[in-house]
This record gives C-alpha cells, sequence and structure tokens, in this order.
C-alpha cells in the first residue's frame, strides 16, 4: 500500500490539546487494525490507541481518559484527539494501518497496539508533539 500521511501535530502547553490527522491510502481490505503510536526519545515505539475493523478501541493506561481516536466519514481518515496534554506525552507520533487475514474481533484486544504487528510499510513518517510547561 502507498505511504501514510500524519499531521496536525506541533507544540501545546500542558493541559492543553492537539488533534493529529492520519490520511491512509484507500484500500478495500475488510479487516484490518489502525492505530496510533508513539516513540519517546531514547525509547521504543509503543502504541497509543488503535481501531479495528470490529469498531473495538483499546487504548494504553497512560492515555486513557485523555485521547480519542476516531475515523472520519471518508473511512481512510483517521484521528487522535489529545487532551489534558502532559510533558511525557512529547514524542514522534506514527499511524499506521495494516490488513488482516482474519477478523479483527477473533484476536486479543491488544493485537493492533503491538508494533511488531505492522510491516515496514504499514507506517506513516510521523508527526512530532511537544508539550511544554
Amino acid at each position: 500500500q502507498g505511504r501514510l500521511v500524519e499531521s496536525g501535530g506541533g507544540s501545546a502547553q500542558v493541559g492543553g490539546s492537539l488533534r493529529l490527522s492520519c490520511k491512509a491510502p484507500t484500500f478495500t481490505f475488510a479487516n484490518n487494525c489502525m492505530a496510533w503510536f508513539r516513540r519517546l526519545p531514547g525509547k521504543e515505539r509503543e502504541g497509543v490507541a488503535s481501531l479495528d475493523s470490529d469498531s473495538r478501541i483499546t487504548y494504553a493506561d497512560s492515555v486513557k481518559g485523555r485521547f480519542t481516536i476516531s475515523q472520519g466519514n471518508a473511512k481512510n481518515t483517521y484521528y487522535l484527539q489529545m487532551n489534558n496534554l502532559k510533558p511525557e506525552d512529547t514524542a514522534m507520533y506514527y499511524c499506521a494501518v495494516v490488513p488482516l487475514g482474519v477478523a479483527s474481533g477473533t484476536l486479543n484486544r491488544d493485537y493492533c497496539l503491538r508494533p511488531a504487528n505492522y510491516g515496514e510499510g504499514d507506517w506513516g513518517t510521523g508527526t512530532k508533539v511537544t508539550v511544554s510547561s
């Protein structure tokens, strides 16, 4: 598939909000995972929020109650609304979409949050988020 493109990153103050957008190539896979990931400075990429084709949403504990993942009316567009931002949210944020060979509902809920389940070509190039006090 083609490249995903993220936008909406930037700077925010503690307690502020940002909305990230992800435009994915148009695809026709009935079963898929979509997720937002982030890489904090000096750390491995981690899952933030995921949405699968069975409409299950999963959040990392660190963002529950603050971040919201959603899909736009154009099915290949996704969003991550980030509220009550904290300095520890500072990171590069990536979106990723991967087709699945089975119904997503047959997989563990955290499957779509694992970076290892996405191939090299399933990622966007990232957008930077900086939260300062």
